[in-house]
């Protein structure tokens, strides 16, 4: 992945993802909040093995922006890896975002998908899926575990959502 800077400008640097955390050096990484027609939103557990974050919950799809990727792409692979959609998300906005592991850009996008839309996911990125309704989201927000960047981004996206209306 690459280093950006804190006006999220790409440095030129190709550096690996530990070490950008574990430095705290600036990258970039894209999410995805899927909601279906009826504005459930696409919930799911994070697999044990996974060295990041292993067994949370996690309201947003995605994972680091690979060299040369703009946002959307990444969102889109992520989305194919993890979940087996071959869907085109839809980028809302950027923030640099101080929650989780080390400081990062967060790209957020939002997909709509159907109820037919398949969703298949990679058993080795994800233990569990659901859909919740926005109330039921809130509530397991407060009770269960889930990773930093979904608080984040699940509050900003539902405040961007607010202020579009």
């Amino acid at each position: 992945m690459e280093r950006v800077d804190d006006q999220d400008r790409v440095l030129g640097v190709v550096v690996g993802r530990r070490q950008a955390v574990r430095e705290g050096w600036l990258h970039r990484v894209a999410v995805t909040v899927c909601r279906d027609e009826r504005g459930r939103f696409l919930v799911h557990r994070r697999a044990e093995r996974l060295w990041r974050f292993p067994g949370l919950h996690e309201v947003v799809v995605g994972g680091a922006v690979a060299v040369g990727e703009s946002y959307e792409q990444a969102a889109s692979r992520e989305l194919a890896e993890e979940l087996g959609m071959r869907v085109l998300p839809r980028l809302l906005f950027t923030f640099l975002n101080h929650n989780g592991v080390s400081p990062h850009w967060l790209g957020v996008h939002e997909v709509v998908v159907s109820d037919a839309d398949a969703v298949v996911p990679d058993p080795h990125e994800v233990a569990w899926h659901g859909r919740l309704t926005e109330p039921e989201l809130r509530s397991a927000l407060l009770e269960w575990s889930f990773t930093p960047d979904s608080h984040e981004a699940v509050r900003r996206y539902l405040t961007f959502l607010t202020t579009r209306s």
